[in-house]
């Protein structure tokens, strides 16, 4: 009786630690930009704000003219899968390469920094920590050599 009440008392003191190690691990991991950024929903307000500033700029103009409503919030939709999956959300983005996607379209240096002026403007509205933003920001920097052609 005393070996099994011991050998109950080791097995259940090595659960504990085991559970609690787990626990412990769980909580020291840091929260993903995705969530940092209020998900999904908080992703997509960003998003409308910055294509509807983009849309009604007159210098992104011949960008989207001849795209109906529909083609606009298909290219919306894309941006908020890939601002998503790139925080580290639960979406995938589905679309064409930023390379093929710009291809032909001589997007200029110029014309990238305004688009991020917007961007970051957008961030502002919505009091986007700096911390968060500085890691968003750097995320879509990644895409900018697929984007901007070379003159």
């Amino acid at each position: 009786m005393r070996r099994l009440t011991f050998t109950t008392l080791t097995l259940a003191l090595a659960a504990a630690l085991a559970w609690g190690g787990a626990a412990a691990s769980q909580e020291a991991k840091p929260k993903s930009l995705y969530a940092r950024l209020g998900g999904y929903d908080a992703i997509a307000a960003v998003v409308d704000d910055f294509v509807g500033r983009l849309v009604t700029d007159p210098q992104f103009a011949r960008f989207f003219a001849g795209h109906s409503t529909d083609s606009k919030k298909r290219i919306r939709q894309h941006i908020v899968d890939q601002f998503c999956a790139g925080a580290g959300g639960p979406c995938v983005y589905t679309g064409r390469t930023m390379r093929a996607s710009h291809e032909g379209l001589g997007i200029s240096e110029a014309e990238w920094d305004a688009a991020a002026k917007h961007l970051v403007a957008t961030l502002d509205k919505f009091k986007v920590p700096e911390a968060e933003k500085k890691e968003l920001l750097a995320f879509v920097g990644t895409v900018k050599g697929d984007i901007v052609e070379k003159k």
